[in-house]
């Protein structure tokens, strides 16, 4: 079992377990702002997305698991402004890390199932994962899907996967989640 995946020791004082209350307009999300002095205030109040069709099920192929690696690996080497060749080396290090992790795991053999609404982001796969809205710190747009960028780790989400429906609910959310990145 993973380490962010296994419930903390009793004998923390930190809660394991968060009862979640379901109200009348669990169909929309509301995006969480922070109330922490040192959080930067939040653009002007975007209409909540609606995220009632938000469930799909995902079975990534190496050649897509891939792409999404190297196109956020770009984004990230951009983003601390390393040059070329020190780049193209990082790039292809992370993307064929990436590509062997993918391979040694199994995760073309899975099939993965999200549901996404106000709480956050349920994967299941064999085990269920919980992922609240405070540990999503953007959604990235790339050429093949949106890139869910948590604070440990990514999901990539393959256009293919969604309904027009859940993509514009996702374009939504990638637009609503872009300044947090930036």
């Amino acid at each position: 079992m993973l380490s962010f995946n296994h419930p903390r020791p009793v004998n923390s004082n930190k809660p394991v377990a968060v009862l979640v209350q379901e109200q009348d307009d669990d169909k929309v999300l509301h995006v969480p702002v922070s109330d922490g002095p040192a959080v930067a205030p939040a653009p002007a109040a975007a209409p909540p997305i609606p995220l009632s069709e938000l469930h799909f099920f995902v079975r990534y192929s190496l050649g897509e698991y891939t792409s999404f690696m190297w196109e956020h690996g770009g984004f990230l080497i951009r983003r601390r402004r390393i040059r070329f060749p020190t780049s193209l080396y990082l790039r292809l290090k992370s993307t064929l890390g990436a590509a062997l992790h993918f391979i040694a795991l199994g995760r073309g053999r899975r099939t993965y199932e999200f549901t996404i609404d106000q709480h956050g982001i349920v994967r299941t796969s064999g085990g269920v994962t919980l992922i609240g809205w405070e540990d999503v710190i953007g959604v990235r747009t790339y050429s093949r899907g949106f890139m869910m960028i948590l604070k440990r780790g990514t999901l990539p989400i393959p256009y293919r996967a969604l309904s027009e429906a859940q993509m514009e609910a996702m374009k939504e959310l990638a637009a609503a989640r872009r300044d947090s990145l930036l």
